[in-house]
């Protein structure tokens, strides 16, 4: 039991509608945060690189106004083209005017530059874009990673040039960075957010199923006779059926009832026939076999009313039986019934104790227990009745929760284990003098499985026999 409680209680967690929804929802919103971030992300690096291209060009474009204007002194106006970066040694900016229709090439550069020279897009495979001119990245002196414009002139006999400006793409990178940090903190705060509320949201929507699960149990329980209360439309149906099917139970069980009263004073009349005639013949062998067999037909008829009474009893729902007041009026019963003998009745009965079961079922449980043991007692029979709550033990069938035991104990003469497995038998007796037709612990044994419990028998400490019924509690 213990190794397959576990293993029920982790598939009743992956089967939970309320996990299946909020892992589901939370799922989703994760893969939806996570795809858009990195759309954003995109979107944002494209920008950037439009506004770093932009400046670029302006450049560009300067460089390409002066190289087709070579009448005015070329150094002079291209070296810091308003940018001081320029100017600063391998700062990350540099420009570059190659003439390419020469033997060799006519190279002018930044002073940023030194004596370094820019790789050539053309040379790595970046194609002219409409705007005729070249885009992309490339290394630079120092290693760092440039981003670099590059356009072709044709100036027809002035010559061709390759006019060429770079920037340091950090800055692209940077920014980029900086946009990711504060994209991936303001959507972790939106995913907490939006966890929070498919919390709420599942909570909420699930709230008249849990509704409907407490009042199940409180029927269950016998609190409740019905699903009560106003529920959506989509479960409505179902606490609509619930009602009914509860309604239908207690009609199966009042029909069941009134067949086993009806089957009862259909046998006992012809029994009661036979018992007349035999009686009226005394003497006669046969006769008297007749009324000996008729006694045990009697007994084992009644007996198997019984069981089919309380079986019918079992299947009505939330029927909650308090114990103590059971248990009072039998203590009062037995000492008049055995009043003559001077039995003592002692009672420690927990007040919260209740029994999921009828009333009349449990006083004839425990009425037999203890009629058994005021007739084997010598002076003193003891009752006690406790209450062990969930987890405390585990019932027939894997059930769990309160659990009720019944305790009697006398001060006969007790029994050994054999004679302990022999009362146990139906209708086995030890004793003929005693009154009884010896069925009393059979009953007790077969209603207490019917109600999931048991019956155990053993040896008292003040002496005698202790008997003790395990029952349902609530």
């Amino acid at each position: 039991m213990d190794t397959q409680t576990p293993r029920a209680s982790t598939n009743r967690r992956a089967s939970s509608l309320a996990t299946r929804l909020f892992v589901s929802a939370t799922a989703w919103v994760v893969v939806i945060l996570l795809i858009t971030g990195i759309v954003l992300s995109s979107v944002y690096r494209s920008a950037s690189e439009r506004a770093f291209d932009r400046r670029l060009n302006l450049y560009l474009r300067t460089l390409v106004a002066d190289v087709a204007t070579p009448d005015d002194p070329p150094d002079h106006q291209m070296q810091s083209l308003g940018e001081p970066l320029f100017e600063l040694p391998l700062s990350g900016w540099y420009w570059q005017v190659t003439r390419t229709d020469g033997d060799k090439p006519d190279i002018r550069a930044s002073r940023s530059l030194w004596d370094k020279k820019l790789p050539k897009l053309e040379e790595q495979g970046n194609e002219l874009t409409a705007a005729g001119i070249r885009i992309g990245y490339v290394d630079g002196p120092e290693g760092q990673t440039l981003r670099m414009v590059e356009r072709p002139v044709d100036l027809g006999a002035d010559g061709k040039f390759l006019v060429m400006v770079a920037g340091d793409a950090s800055e692209i990178f940077e920014e980029t960075r900086a946009f990711d940090y504060y994209l991936g903190g303001t959507f972790a705060a939106l995913s907490i957010v939006l966890v929070l509320t498919t919390i709420f949201q599942v909570r909420f929507g699930l709230a008249p199923l849990k509704r409907i699960s407490d009042s199940i149990a409180d029927i269950r329980s016998g609190r409740a006779e019905r699903l009560e209360g106003e529920f959506p439309v989509e479960i409505a149906p179902l606490a609509r059926e619930t009602n009914a099917l509860i309604d239908a139970n207690r009609e199966i069980v009042e029909r069941a009832r009134t067949h086993v009263g009806n089957l009862a004073h259909a046998i006992k009349t012809p029994l009661s026939v036979i018992v007349n005639e035999a009686s009226a013949r005394s003497g006669d062998a046969f006769a008297e076999k007749v009324l000996e067999q008729t006694h045990v037909m009697r007994d084992q008829v009644a007996h198997h009313l019984e069981r089919a009474r309380i079986a019918a009893r079992l299947t009505i729902i939330g029927t909650v039986t308090e114990i103590a007041p059971v248990i009072e009026a039998l203590r009062r019963t037995m000492e008049k019934i055995h009043r003559d003998r001077g039995i003592v009745i002692e009672v420690e009965a927990d007040a919260a104790a209740k029994f999921r079961g009828e009333r009349q079922d449990v006083e004839e449980m425990v009425g037999n227990l203890v009629d058994n043991a005021c007739k084997w007692a010598e002076q003193r029979v003891f009752i006690e009745v406790l209450v062990e709550r969930a987890g405390a033990a585990m019932r027939a069938g894997g059930e769990g929760g309160p659990t009720l035991r019944i305790i009697v104990d006398d001060d006969g003469r007790g029994l050994s284990p054999d004679e302990r497995a022999k009362v146990s038998r139906r209708g086995a007796r030890l004793d003929e003098s005693k009154p009884g037709s010896g069925l009393g612990l059979s009953i007790v044994i077969d209603l207490a499985a019917l109600y999931g419990g048991s019956l155990t028998l053993g040896t008292a400490p003040i002496g005698g026999l202790r008997a003790e019924l395990v029952l349902p509690g609530v």
